[in-house]
């Protein structure tokens, strides 16, 4: 039949009119367990090593009891914000689900494929598949706990829907054989928590009807296109099948259009993986599904956004972090997912930066990042088998959508000094108050920071967002101006953000004062260099207020720094963290600058920067200008 035409018209709408589907049993791009010249471990094409690793894994959890996610820590968002100690034990729950099927695909084993069946009906039996702290129940039901009868899809419930369907496709025979009806029960779960919600309420804000088109809705939309292609298999569901995925596509459709011809991420490189990456994998699934009728390798905006992860490089694993992102995010990622959508879009440089996280001897995915990703990378031939290569690096990024700017002293490399300098406005996705400000990195570490971010509690998407201090602009590396820090918000933004680069030099310009509306500022102009002759970096910033007022002692710059920090006259000497080779900061020799220590006790902080972090005031007081440099730690001239 033909697919259903879409409301909503962007660029994939054309690509997927009158694509005929696959039936269920070959919609997903999985072999099933029945596939043994895939799953059998004497024979097997599938990642042995990772194979292995899980069962023996789930071969030392299987007599424990199963996580429980509680209803009083449900309660907790609501009573004293914390959500972690809810949504640790339902991911670990999931996982260790996910562990079990492996196994179960692999050995064929009753004990295994009746783990399997537990931790199915735990989940069906799970009042509800919504995350606590996004459910409406409390403001629609006053309720502090699941409404069932009303249940709402967010993430979570599409990664659950989405689990169940995995494991039906792959070891739908072996439950049918061991546990008849069971499939039935996933089926009914997935009807009525996801699939009648999804068709009946077309209010959610995840799908962007407003224009603010977020992370949400890759990774939901493309989990329902995985379930509704499975689970809707009898011959009476295939118009529901067809419309509830060509919904999906249509709202996937949304979040293309708005993705920018760059294909930067304003939430940042550890946000991809869950925005743009879950794009990509959705429309490789219907890919699959269709029989390569959705081609999407003409899309810019997404041929660009498989280039934005090695765009993001600083070295190792380090990345750019803006926004709530992690400079040195889990290295576990689901590199697959991007070695697979660089070969389909031809993009070796993005190839070469998933190889370089493949390394030999150890699983090819793991079960962090659901079962469709872990089941995906492990039977990923091309990606089991590749080899590492080393990561592109490339020496100038100008991304002109997001005004973020990267340079590095040699393409390659990440020996020596990094820049990282950002316009951009302060109502991005996950916004830090940021604008203006800097990075830098040496040898592929960084040393003046973005701190990212704690782990979020109900606080964090609340109205108190700006009172956690990673979120304010005073601990970024911008300056306070008459004692005004940075407000929340889009009408504070970056003027004339522009950047060039040479061989010799490479400047990002930016206007500071619209992000200080309050200020009284007529202009705060940053200039970023990093001249690759003389191997230092230099941050000159001059400004005027519309007043012409003097600069009072309640105007600084501030320096976020990570390492050994000892302050000096004109300057201080940094040891960064990771072993990097130690720098020097200079300014003039006149501004006493003071040193104070954060003391870092979450563990989302404490995991990249260790201890503490240090923040650097330079009052500028009586001045209009004012040039910080920093080098590798060599005698450089004093600046006056």
């Amino acid at each position: 039949m033909p697919f259903p035409t879409a409301a909503f018209r962007g660029p994939l709408a054309t690509l997927v009119e009158g694509i005929t589907l696959r039936a269920p049993a070959q919609a997903l791009p999985v072999p099933p367990a029945s596939d043994r010249a895939v799953w059998d471990p004497r024979a097997g094409s599938a990642d042995r090593i990772g194979i292995d690793d899980l069962v023996a894994r789930a071969g030392g959890e299987r007599a424990t009891p199963w996580p429980h996610p509680r209803a009083s820590d449900a309660a907790r968002v609501h009573r004293d914000g914390d959500r972690t100690a809810w949504e640790d034990a339902a991911f670990e729950r999931q996982r260790r689900l996910s562990r079990a099927a492996v196994a179960a695909a692999s050995t064929l084993d009753e004990m295994w494929i009746d783990e399997v069946v537990d931790g199915v009906v735990l989940l069906c039996e799970q009042s509800s598949w919504c995350w606590p702290a996004h459910d409406d129940t409390r403001s629609v039901h006053g309720s502090v706990l699941a409404t069932v009868t009303d249940p709402f899809v967010d993430l979570g419930a599409g990664e659950v829907v989405a689990q169940l369907a995995w494991i039906d496709h792959l070891l739908g025979d072996q439950l049918d054989a061991r546990a008849p009806g069971l499939r039935a029960r996933i089926r009914h779960e997935a009807r009525t928590r996801v699939f009648a919600p999804f068709q009946r309420r077309r209010d959610w804000h995840w799908i962007g009807l407003d224009g603010d088109v977020h992370n949400w809705n890759p990774w939901i939309h493309g989990n329902v296109i995985v379930a509704a292609l499975r689970l809707l298999d009898r011959p009476d569901e295939a118009v529901e099948r067809d419309r509830i995925v060509a919904l999906a596509v249509e709202g996937l459709d949304r979040y293309v259009a708005v993705l920018p011809a760059d294909g930067a991420i304003d939430e940042g490189y550890a946000y991809w993986w869950n925005g743009a990456a879950r794009a990509l994998e959705a429309l490789d699934v219907l890919a699959h599904a269709s029989d390569g009728a959705v081609d999407t390798t003409a899309v810019t905006a997404l041929r660009e956004t498989v280039a934005f992860p090695h765009r993001s490089h600083l070295g190792g694993d380090w990345f750019v972090n803006h926004a709530d992102g992690q400079a040195r995010p889990p290295a576990d990622q689901p590199w697959h997912a991007l070695h697979r959508a660089a070969r389909r879009h031809g993009d070796t440089a993005a190839a070469d930066l998933a190889a370089s996280h493949r390394r030999p001897g150890t699983p090819a995915a793991t079960e962090r990042e659901g079962l469709g990703r872990l089941l995906r990378g492990m039977t990923d031939p091309a990606w089991v088998s590749a080899s590492p290569a080393p990561p592109p690096l490339p020496r100038d990024v100008w991304l002109p959508s997001t005004q973020v700017f990267l340079a590095r002293e040699r393409a390659g490399s990440s020996d020596g000094l990094a820049l990282v300098a950002k316009g951009g406005h302060n109502g991005e996705h996950h916004n830090h108050n940021d604008v203006g400000a800097v990075v830098v990195a040496v040898d592929g570490v960084p040393v003046l920071v973005d701190a990212g971010r704690p782990t979020y509690t109900a606080a964090t998407f609340g109205p108190d967002r700006y009172d956690i201090w990673t979120m304010q602009s005073a601990w970024h590396n911008v300056p306070v101006v008459r004692g005004v820090a940075q407000p929340a918000g889009a009408h504070a933004v970056a003027r004339d953000a522009h950047a060039e680069a040479t061989d010799d030099l490479a400047v990002f310009h930016v206007d500071l004062a619209g992000a200080y509306p309050e200020a009284g500022l007529a202009s705060w102009r940053r200039r970023a260099a990093l001249d690759r002759t003389r191997g230092r970096i230099e941050i000159d910033d001059a400004w005027r207020f519309a007043d012409d007022a003097p600069t009072t002692d309640d105007t600084r710059v501030h320096l976020l720094v990570a390492g050994e920090v000892t302050l000096e006259r004109g300057g201080a000497r940094v040891v960064p963290i990771e072993g990097a080779r130690a720098v020097r900061l200079r300014w003039p020799s006149d501004i006493e600058a003071t040193a104070e220590v954060r003391e870092l006790d979450d563990p989302l902080l404490t995991e990249v920067w260790g201890e503490r972090l240090t923040r650097l005031a330079l009052p500028l007081a009586s001045r209009t200008h004012v040039q910080l440099t920093v080098e590798l730690d060599t005698p450089t001239e004093d600046l006056r």
